[in-house]
């Protein structure tokens, strides 16, 4: 008999702080206008994600022969290559069960050593306790892929290129290897494995066709066939107000928006100048802000309805783009030029940059539709490797959140620092 890596679902942490006026606390609903509005979906998504950690439980072990054991003891033995480290993946264990005569315990290391190494490497080492606001979905592996995968890799004597296939795709996961690789200090060290760590949280292929947003480097790109399409500067939640790392599909930009301002913060706006006061079912009162010079969301907001209610909109504060800081807004994602940001996000041909311009003027509220549905990944990586192995561009851990990464990779898997 051995242990078996059980599956453990894990709820999602639900974000505390509001956006520009959008983001929704804990427990709030929203409107049926912010859900018009495309700012939260109408029935909630479900956060929850399977994560394997631990052994526990136990089963019969599937029979490996000798070569293929071998060779995951060999990938093992460089998984630092990976930023892990080998002794948590039963290192020892497997080497001394082929070191002897007993089958048995080869089979029962290799099992234990393959299930958690495999799920290290598709959706990654650290638990989602210790990965603070972090609400995306990685859907790479689950259990019964996992066995399937192991059986084939021993089959066919594939296992080295059966765990590669679990790795992400992404240039920036390659180079970062490069880095850790050459890497001489500590800091360099750490930086490089805390950032490929994350990057195993994401699904391993992003997509043709997508929008990243770094919160630590206050940037937004569109990225179409793994080329950068344009990047632009990006304010981000303030460290009291925090921007949650999610996934959401853009399908559209409407311009001259409304603020529908959630119940939570009505008292800030309560007797304000500019804002409408709309009498809701229960006998309450709502505010929306009409559009104009002075709304929040400025002259435009990406739709992409996710359960906070985050999302890419314009300022009228032009002046933060100038400022090498730029967490300062309560979650949301102000956008520079927006409007340019706007028509090649909608990649379509009705939308050209005059009938943009147009829109704008005539002060009408107008919804444009994307050519294609576009994911949004709301990611947080404090460094990225250079092109050409050219070196390491670090970014200020703005939320302070790589010391909990680095100690709890560093403790196979264990949340080791308490939350801050």
């Amino acid at each position: 008999m051995s242990r078996i890596l059980k599956s453990t679902i894990i709820a999602a942490l639900c974000a505390t702080a509001m956006p520009a006026g959008a983001q929704l606390k804990k427990g709030e609903k929203p409107t049926e206008q912010q859900i018009a509005a495309g700012e939260a979906p109408a029935t909630p998504i479900s956060e929850a994600e399977t994560v394997y950690r631990g052994l526990q439980g136990t089963m019969v072990a599937r029979p490996w022969n000798r070569e293929a054991a071998q060779d995951l003891l060999s990938y093992i033995s460089r998984v630092n290559e990976e930023g892990l480290e080998p002794s948590e993946y039963g290192l020892d264990a497997l080497e001394s069960a082929l070191a002897g005569r007993d089958q048995a315990a080869v089979d029962r290391a290799a099992t234990d050593s393959f299930l958690k190494l495999s799920a290290a490497l598709a959706l990654g080492t650290v638990p989602m306790t210790a990965r603070t606001d972090w609400h995306l979905k990685d859907e790479d592996l689950d259990g019964a892929t996992q066995f399937s995968l192991m059986e084939k890799a021993i089959a066919a004597r594939s296992v080295r290129q059966t765990l590669d296939s679990l790795l992400p795709t992404h240039l920036q996961y390659g180079e970062l290897k490069d880095v850790l690789a050459n890497a001489t200090d500590l800091s360099t060290v750490e930086a490089a494995r805390v950032n490929l760590e994350r990057w195993r949280w994401l699904p391993r292929e992003l997509g043709p066709r997508y929008v990243i947003v770094n919160v630590p480097a206050y940037t937004v790109a569109l990225v179409e066939n793994g080329h950068v399409v344009a990047r632009h500067k990006a304010v981000v939640g303030a460290v009291k107000t925090p921007t949650p790392q999610l996934g959401a599909t853009a399908t559209g930009v409407i311009f001259n928006p409304w603020w529908e301002v959630p119940a939570s913060i009505a008292p800030e706006v309560r007797g304000k100048k500019g804002y409408v006061s709309v009498k809701t079912p229960e006998g309450g009162v709502r505010y929306r802000q009409p559009p104009g010079p002075g709304n929040s969301l400025g002259r435009m907001k990406v739709v992409m309805p996710n359960n906070y209610a985050i999302y890419l909109h314009d300022t009228p504060s032009k002046a933060l783009f100038s400022r090498p800081a730029r967490a300062a807004s309560h979650g949301c994602i102000r956008t520079q030029n927006p409007l340019e940001f706007a028509r090649l996000l909608l990649g379509n041909p009705e939308w050209d940059q005059a009938k943009i311009d147009a829109t704008i003027k005539s002060g009408k509220t107008v919804k444009a539709d994307t050519s294609v549905p576009t994911p949004v990944y709301i990611a947080y990586f404090t460094a990225a490797a250079q092109a050409d192995g050219k070196g390491i561009i670090r970014y200020k851990d703005v939320y302070n959140r790589d010391a909990k990464v680095v100690a709890s990779i560093k403790n196979g898997g264990k949340t080791a620092l308490a939350s801050k």
